[in-house]
C-alpha cells in the first residue's frame, strides 16, 4: 500500500505478565481524545496476544535516536527473544516504559476490538494514567528507519 497521509511513528508497546516482558513496536497509534488513545496490533504478534482488557502496559513513543530500539522490537517475538536485553526501562505497576523515549505513558486496557475487514488484528483501546514527555527530543518517525 503507498498511502502515507499521515505522519506514522514507532511506539513500543510493553507489559511484564505471567513473569514474563512482553514488548512490541506499532507505528497505528492515535490519540482518540485527551487521555484515550489507541494501538493497532497485527495478528502475528505474542504480545498483542497476551493482552486483556484491564491490563495495564507501557506505550513509549520512541525519540529519533532510538531506531536500534524500535528495529528491535519490530523484528522478533517476544517469546524466543528477549527484546529488554540491555534495554534501559523502567516498570510501573505491570507497565513497562523505555527509558529516553519522547512519550512514555502508562495505561490501561479499556478495550480490544476485531473488525470484520482485519479480524485477526487487535485494535487495542487505551486510558493514558499517567504520561511524561521530554520537550526536548524529537519524535522517532517510521519512515527514518
Amino acid at each position: 500500500m503507498s498511502l502515507t497521509a499521515f505522519n506514522m511513528g514507532c511506539n513500543i508497546v510493553a507489559i511484564e505478565k505471567n513473569n514474563h516482558r512482553y514488548g512490541l513496536c506499532v507505528a497505528w497509534a492515535q490519540m482518540l481524545d485527551y487521555d484515550i488513545i489507541s494501538v493497532l496490533i497485527g495478528e502475528s504478534s505474542i504480545t498483542g496476544l497476551m493482552l486483556s482488557v484491564g491490563d495495564i502496559v507501557g506505550v513509549s513513543a520512541l525519540s529519533s535516536n532510538q531506531s536500534e530500539i524500535a528495529r528491535t522490537f519490530g523484528e522478533h517475538h517476544s517469546d524466543v527473544y528477549d527484546k529488554f536485553e540491555n534495554l534501559s526501562y523502567s516498570v510501573d505497576d505491570t507497565a513497562i516504559l523505555i527509558d529516553h523515549s519522547k512519550v512514555v505513558m502508562k495505561c490501561r486496557i479499556l478495550d480490544i476490538l476485531h473488525f470484520s475487514f482485519s479480524p485477526n488484528d487487535s485494535y487495542v483501546v487505551l486510558k493514558v494514567l499517567s504520561s511524561q514527555e521530554n520537550q526536548k527530543l524529537k519524535f522517532l518517525s517510521l519512515s527514518d528507519l
